[in-house]
C-alpha cells in the first residue's frame, strides 16, 4: 500500500489530501503551517512520499521535517513536469498552476484544456492538445471581490456569500451579492465562449470550493472536480518522487 500526501498551502487555506494507491481517501484542513502540525500528520497517516505546493511564505522548517521523513518534492522551476512552457518566463509559474496542468495532462490527454482555478484569485488556465501550456489569465476572486467594494468605498458593507441571492437585488446587500455572483458567472461564461470560438477538441474543467456553484449555473458542458489540484500534485509527486 502506497500512501502520499499532498500539501496545497494557499492564500486563503492552508490543505493536505491523502492519497492511498492512487486513490483520494481525504482532504485535510490545517490550522498553520508549524512544524508540530505536520509532524502529527505524519505519524496519523505514516505516508512514504509527499508533496508541497505553496504561495506563501510557510515555515521552512517543515521542508526539512518532510525531507527527513518522507521521500518529499517541493514544486518549483526545477519541478519535472508532464508539458512544455513555452511561455516567456517558465520559472514564474506558480505551483498551483502548475498542478493544474499536470491534471489537465494526465485526465484529458490530447485535448484543448482550459482549467479554470476558484481561489482567492480565479485563474484561467490554457493548456493545448500539444500539452504546451500557453498561459492565461488571472481576475479577483469571490472573496476578494466583495472584500475591495468593502475596502475603497465609504458605505458599502463587507458582506458574505448567500447563494439564494435573487438576481435582482433589493437592497444594498443583496445588489453586492448578485452583482459578484452573476458577475463571476458571466466572466467565465464569456472565457469559455472565446476559447470555445478559436479551438476545436476543447474540454473545460472547473475546480476549487465553490467550482459545483459556479458550473451549476453555465450553460456550456464541463468538468467540475473540486480536487483537481490534489490530484495534479499527486500525479507531480509521482513524477518527481522516483528514489527506491
Amino acid at each position: 500500500m502506497m500512501t502520499t500526501l499532498c500539501f496545497d498551502f494557499g492564500n486563503t487555506r492552508l490543505k493536505a489530501a491523502l492519497f492511498v494507491n492512487k486513490e483520494l481517501k481525504q482532504e485535510i484542513f490545517l490550522q498553520d503551517d508549524k512544524e508540530e502540525t505536520i509532524s502529527l500528520l505524519l505519524q496519523q497517516y505514516q505516508p512514504e512520499k509527499t508533496i508541497l505546493s505553496s504561495v506563501i511564505n510557510h515555515s521552512p522548517s517543515i521542508e526539512e521535517l518532510l525531507k527527513a521523513q518522507t521521500q518529499f518534492h517541493k514544486i518549483s522551476s526545477l519541478t519535472q513536469i508532464n508539458f512544455t512552457t513555452p511561455v516567456g518566463k517558465p520559472d514564474t509559474i506558480g505551483a498551483d498552476r502548475l498542478a493544474l496542468m499536470s491534471a489537465a495532462v494526465h485526465f484529458y490527454p490530447g485535448r484543448n484544456n482550459l482549467i479554470i482555478g476558484l481561489g482567492s484569485c480565479i485563474t484561467y488556465n490554457f493548456i493545448n492538445q500539444y500539452h504546451q501550456f500557453l498561459g492565461g489569465s488571472i481576475t479577483p476572486g469571490m472573496d476578494m471581490r466583495f472584500k475591495s467594494m468593502h475596502d475603497y468605498t465609504a458605505k458599502l458593507p463587507l458582506v458574505t456569500v448567500d447563494w439564494n441571492f435573487p438576481l435582482i437585488g433589493y437592497d444594498t446587500k443583496t445588489n453586492l451579492q448578485s452583482g459578484v455572483l452573476v458577475g463571476i458567472t458571466s466572466e467565465i461564461e464569456g472565457f469559455i465562449q472565446k476559447y470555445a470560438e478559436k479551438y476545436s477538441n476543447f474540454n473545460v474543467v472547473l475546480t476549487g470550493g465553490n467550482s459545483a456553484y459556479f458550473a451549476s449555473q453555465l450553460k456550456y458542458k464541463i468538468f467540475a472536480d473540486q480536487h483537481f489540484l490534489f490530484k495534479g500534485l499527486y500525479a507531480l509527486s509521482e513524477i518527481n518522487n522516483c528514489r527506491a
